[in-house]
């Protein structure tokens, strides 16, 4: 794209400018993994200020083309394939056969998937999640801080806050690895028996520390997921607080249309 065939005004110049780098990511001009030309080598390819140059890696950014890293320059992104979220992950069958929700997950959607624990143990309860709970704002629950990976890349991030009554006596979901199934097989091995679980979702963009723990491009978008796990007995016996890269999930849902 030559420069005399941009529009005249600086807003006109970005939108352009990032279409036609798009357009080369798209293509396959500029492969994944790819170094994007240096800021220099734009203003002068295009004839244009750095200011547009930067307005125009910015567009990129936002539409998950390219991740920016300090001191380095831009690249664009290798995109890992889309992982598939429905309720079928939660399936009684699969927690009987040992397998946590991600590793159900993983197997429907590819890729070699890795947890790391990030925090085991007492916290008081936010005020968001004690209401879920039923309980007092600050009162004392076991939070379990996870990071998921496909791939080696990071997709999601994960607190479960559990009320401190129903765990106190399930030593092993003090532990790191809770064991097959994971925390949801030891609760129902424990009596509490699960019944539904209920997830609201909402698109926002990412936080700091969210863009550092997810590796996203600063202004990248995130699907912020609050799960509760309720068992027979009407109580919520988990809440999920888990925040996943938005590019890297599809939501499925499935729910009967009858009353």
């Amino acid at each position: 794209m030559a420069s005399d065939d941009l529009a005249s005004s600086a807003t006109a110049k970005y939108l352009q400018i990032a279409a036609d780098l798009a357009a080369q990511i798209k293509s396959g001009s500029l492969a994944p993994g790819a170094t994007v030309p240096s800021e220099a080598e734009l203003m002068q390819r295009y004839g244009v200020a750095s200011g547009t140059v930067r307005k125009a890696i910015a567009e990129l950014r936002t539409a998950q083309l390219v991740e920016t890293h300090h001191g380095r320059g831009s690249f664009v992104r290798s995109r890992p394939p889309v992982q598939r979220k429905s309720a079928d992950r939660f399936r009684r069958a699969h927690r009987t056969a040992g397998k946590a929700a991600y590793l159900a997950e993983a197997e429907t959607s590819g890729g070699v998937p890795s947890v790391i624990v990030l925090f085991v143990g007492p916290t008081a309860a936010p005020p968001e999640i004690a209401v879920r709970l039923g309980l007092p704002s600050g009162t004392q629950v076991l939070a379990r801080k996870r990071r998921y990976f496909r791939d080696g890349i990071p997709t999601e991030e994960a607190t479960s806050y559990l009320p401190w009554d129903v765990v106190k006596d399930i030593p092993e979901v003090f532990a790191e690895n809770p064991g097959g199934g994971g925390i949801y097989a030891r609760l129902e091995e424990h009596g509490h028996s699960l019944a539904e679980f209920t997830e609201s979702v909402q698109a926002r963009l990412a936080t700091k520390p969210e863009t550092k723990a997810l590796a996203l491009s600063p202004g990248a978008p995130v699907l912020h997921l609050i799960r509760n796990a309720v068992s027979a007995d009407g109580r919520v016996v988990e809440v999920c607080d888990t925040v996943m890269a938005a590019d890297q999930f599809v939501l499925d849902y499935r729910f009967p249309a009858h009353d």
